[in-house]
């Protein structure tokens, strides 16, 4: 039977027993010690007045006071609430970040950097870095254009641009963007040949790579931007991996055998064309030498003429012996066959000149042979007419 039931008197005429042993709540005695729990309106009912007590005025009625501290407490709570409030709704922007703002679960506006307040349970926010680089890598084997099997990996570097979009245009952006570089990167393998992307294709590869993905984050607003993409890898298939390197071996060869050519040629193109220059220099030196020696041979020429159409025989003596004159000075020896007497003569050049060295003190030196020849006749008595005949006669003889 349940202890409020009827008929459960226990001997307490009649009254009912509550499961604190009190006979009746409305009976119980003040300071019975195994009184129930209090009734929630009376707790209340003394708290109020309790803070009634500190706060209300001294005096008065009983029920006046309870009344004025019950009011004065509903508002002290409410002021401490109210600051509670209040203070909880500020919150703080880092530098590279953005705060997105929703009111009752719809998008409101942007906050910048640095301290912001917004009404709790009215306004939430989420952070946003607009700074920092992401990376996302995407790879794969895939189909070239003639049919081959290759594998690639691309790494994409990107930013948030636009925290709205990138929160609730889309429903994940980063997965949104690793799905559509996995399919921009299929549409480029596709139409590129095998020997291109393993080679000299790479970089066109990545650029039109990086062009499709960023067509389709505009088109989508994914609130993203392509910072870098880079073209990691790209290999055959295992099977005809050593087939390819040896290709790929065999054309950076050709590429390096090109730059070393290309490196000698630029060394040895100038020094050629400066010893080019040199031998044009030398040449156009020569050149204008030998006709100005020519010229001045002219000149002179044409300087002697009147002499020698004045005097013939002496002019003719004097280029003889100046002629001879020069060639003795570069020979020591000379032999001299006479035609009257049968033998040769010998002349020690050198010998004769330590002696005429010797003599220059008392004879006067001649300018020239045929001055000498003069000093000699006027020395020996002879005439210089019948020494230039004998001369004459000589020389004709010998030749």
């Amino acid at each position: 039977m349940a202890w409020n039931e009827p008929g459960n008197n226990n001997g307490n005429n009649g009254r009912d027993n509550d499961p604190w042993g009190n006979n009746n709540r409305d009976g119980r005695k003040s300071g019975d010690r195994n009184q129930g729990p209090p009734d929630l309106d009376e707790v209340f009912n003394k708290l109020s007045q309790k803070i009634g007590g500190k706060f209300g005025k001294k005096g008065g009625g009983g029920s006046s006071i309870g009344g004025g501290g019950s009011a004065i407490g509903f508002g002290v709570i409410a002021l401490i609430a109210v600051v509670i409030w209040f203070s909880s709704g500020f919150y703080t922007i880092g530098e590279a970040e953005r705060g997105v703002v929703l009111r009752l679960g719809k998008y409101d506006r942007i906050v910048d950097p640095g301290l912001n307040w917004r009404p709790r349970f009215i306004d939430e926010y989420q952070a946003v870095n607009v700074q920092a680089i992401r990376s996302l890598r995407a790879s794969g084997t895939m189909l070239t254009k003639d049919e081959n099997v290759v594998t690639v990996g691309m790494d994409v570097q990107y930013r948030v641009s636009d925290p709205y979009k990138y929160l609730f245009v889309v429903t994940n952006a980063d997965d949104s963007l690793s799905q559509a570089t996995d399919s921009a990167l299929r549409a480029v393998i596709g139409d590129a040949l095998m020997d291109s992307i393993l080679t000299s294709g790479r970089q066109q590869i990545r650029q039109s790579t990086q062009e499709t993905l960023n067509d389709i984050i505009d088109n989508y607003d994914m609130g993203l931007s392509i910072v870098d993409v880079n073209f990691q890898s790209a290999r055959p298939p295992t099977q005809v991996q050593d087939a390819f390197d040896d290709a790929i071996s065999a054309r950076e060869d050709e590429e390096r055998f090109i730059r070393e050519a290309e490196a000698y040629k630029n060394e040895i193109t100038p020094k050629a064309t400066g010893r080019a220059e040199r031998l044009k220099k030398e040449a156009l030196g020569y050149s204008e030498r030998t006709i100005n020696s020519a010229l001045g041979q002219v000149a002179q020429f044409e300087k002697l003429l009147p002499e020698y159409q004045a005097a013939p025989e002496v002019t003719r003596n004097r280029l003889y012996l100046d002629t001879m004159e020069e060639v003795y000075s570069n020979t020591s020896k000379v032999i001299i066959d006479s035609e009257s007497s049968g033998n040769l003569l010998y002349l020690p050049i050198d010998k004769l000149a330590g002696q005429e060295s010797s003599t220059q003190t008392r004879k006067p030196k001649a300018t020239s042979a045929y001055d000498e020849i003069q000093l000699d006749s006027q020395s020996s008595g002879t005439p210089p007419s019948s020494s230039n005949s004998r001369d004459s006669n000589s020389r004709q003889g010998r030749y």
